[in-house]
């Protein structure tokens, strides 16, 4: 397919109906009116719409579009990432006894609730001393040897880049170590949909050598909140049918049309992102410079991320975000070191005027003392499965030294753990949790101290 030849299929199937003036005894109840004036457009899987988890009809068509365009096998979730995680664990897991995943630290918690769903057995890559618990600096070279320590019992080697501070791995180079040693190489790059049209050339994982991948459209494209990627290597050879059944083991049976549409919508705007990534780049590019003259450190290395370490500058993450709110530039992520924007080409050139200003207008003060508490591994008592169906209580942190964590513990944004369901609460952990605000937790319901 040309990529001048790129249809709709989805959104021209859904507007004829809402045109048609049928009578809708069908789902929604809104049946097409309503409070919020987009109801005409939000339909169920009616005759000739097709299903999201059918490979044929209106969706598959639009999927093909989306293949075209990222050069792999493509489907949609309604779901955001977190089902694409599960169904590509799945499929790369299928078949395998007593499956092991190399995973680094930083996993997202949809990582774990796979591990819980699917019983896989996790090895962990962990964040270097000093680094934030929000990243994990993978490089070929560790996952080499832990590939070579496990002996061909990992199945799969899963990794999130960019990370959430906006840290990029290097995945070609990490996939030739999969490849090598037999592993698949899955990716979570749902930060990094519009890697595959940056303007130099493409940096999207599964250009880089991965085998499975999902994307989170709506968090650098403009689609809906929800909408998402699962991407499947041609080499991989998996039948639609295959990969769809995975999908729909997690998935609703009711999916959004509004979010299928926006990713239909997508699809002929993405091939023309790369001038729209260009232009935003360099507007962004000069913000770093004179974010940097001013004394601001910026961290991380993904071209659409800002991410800014607070300290140096003599406020906190949280100080930095509360001024900016003041005004009107609302952030997508702070805590008590840094402070996280992600501006994409959808930005109006006022915003990133607006957030210059209020940045520049900031006085640097005398770097803040303290670090956040040390990284250290923590002791495992339980398989993640074993302590997510355990009976749980929640208690204060301060009561749960050596009990055993049955949810994940998370600062939430950006949902990586500070400690995994099945590992002990140990005074490290506790100093973490207090300092990331988090007052209770969920623990395996027992009396018994690990």
């Amino acid at each position: 397919m040309k990529m001048n030849d790129l249809t709709t299929p989805i959104l021209d199937f859904v507007r004829g109906y809402a045109e048609s003036g049928a009578a809708r005894f069908h789902m929604p109840g809104h049946k097409g009116a309503g409070l919020l004036g987009f109801e005409a457009l939000d339909i169920t899987e009616i005759d000739g719409a097709g299903e999201l988890y059918a490979p044929e009809g209106p969706i598959a068509l639009s999927e093909a579009n989306a293949s075209a365009l990222f050069g792999a096998d493509t489907y949609y979730s309604c779901e955001g990432s977190s089902l694409a995680i599960r169904a590509m664990l799945k499929l790369a897991l299928e078949g395998a006894d007593a499956p092991v995943v190399l995973a680094g630290r930083n996993a997202h918690r949809a990582f774990l609730s796979a591990a819980a769903l699917l019983g896989f057995d996790v090895e962990w890559l962990h964040p270097a001393a000093g680094e934030a618990y929000h990243s994990c600096a993978v490089s070929a070279g560790a996952v080499d040897a832990a590939l070579s320590r496990l002996g061909g019992r990992c199945r799969a080697v899963y990794l999130t880049s960019p990370d959430y501070l906006g840290h990029l791995s290097d995945i070609a180079a990490i996939a030739g170590v999969c490849h090598r040693r037999g592993a698949l190489l899955l990716v979570d790059n749902a930060h990094g949909a519009y890697l595959k049209f940056l303007p130099d050339g493409s940096r999207h994982p599964m250009d880089l050598g991965a085998d499975l991948c999902c994307d989170s459209a709506h968090k650098t494209l403009p689609a809906l909140t929800g909408a998402a990627y699962l991407h499947v290597h041609p080499r991989m050879k998996l039948d639609a049918r295959r990969v769809k059944s995975a999908l729909a083991l997690f998935g609703s049976s009711s999916p959004s049309w509004l979010i299928l549409q926006s990713l239909d919508a997508c699809n002929p705007l993405l091939r023309d992102l790369p001038p729209r990534l260009a232009e935003c780049l360099e507007g962004l590019e000069g913000l770093k410079a004179a974010l940097t003259a001013h004394g601001y450190a910026l961290v991380g290395d993904e071209p659409m991320k800002l991410t800014l370490a607070a300290r140096p500058f003599g406020v906190t993450g949280d100080d930095l975000a509360a001024r900016l709110r003041e005004k009107g530039v609302v952030c997508e992520f702070h805590d008590p070191d840094y402070c996280v924007l992600m501006p994409t080409p959808w930005n109006a050139e006022r915003d990133l005027a607006r957030l210059r200003d209020a940045l520049l207008s900031i006085p640097r003060r005398d770097a803040l003392p303290g670090d956040a508490p040390a990284y250290r591994a923590n002791r495992i008592a339980l398989a993640v499965r074993e302590a997510a169906f355990a009976a749980r209580e929640t208690l204060p942190v301060e009561a749960c030294l050596g009990r055993v964590l049955a949810g994940s513990a998370l600062a939430c944004p950006p949902c990586v753990p500070i400690a995994v369901c099945g590992e002990v609460i140990d005074e490290g952990v506790i100093e973490r949790l207090r300092y990331y605000g988090i007052a209770e937790c969920e623990v395996v319901k027992t009396e018994r101290q690990f």
